[in-house]
């Protein structure tokens, strides 16, 4: 199949299918004599790995190591545990951060009247902030 097709049955865009190719994330497919990328079952597969693990949030390098992972006969499970326990981690530090800001954004709307006057706690908090 072309890298339309590829890219149909994958979900994801033959401008990123080219991209992981260029950055060695996957293979490149073999070529027919016309020189068009010629997918297999094999590489939809993959690239619907990749889908999956980037829609959960894996970086480019997490995608590497669980493709890596996810092929080694001698994997063990607990691996794969700490890729996934890890990103969890990071999950769980921006809920904190978007949660902080969340709150100081509501402390501010509080404090702002919004009505027809001038004066906004939200702007004034904001030209202190430089």
């Amino acid at each position: 199949m072309n890298i339309g097709q590829a890219a149909e049955r994958s979900g994801l865009p033959a401008k990123t299918i080219r991209y992981y190719e260029q950055i060695g994330l996957i293979d490149p497919p073999a070529r027919r004599s016309s020189n068009y990328r010629d997918y297999d079952e094999t590489d939809v597969q993959t690239l619907l790995f990749i889908q999956r693990a980037r829609s959960l949030g894996f970086s480019i390098d997490d995608c590497r190591d669980l493709l890596a992972l996810y092929r080694a006969r001698d994997r063990s499970a607990a691996e794969v545990k700490a890729l996934a326990l890890t990103r969890i981690g990071q999950i769980d530090s921006k809920i904190g951060e978007l949660m902080s800001i969340r709150a100081t954004l509501s402390a501010l709307a509080d404090r702002c009247a919004g009505d027809d006057r001038q004066e906004c706690a939200i702007l004034a908090d904001l030209s202190r902030a430089g």
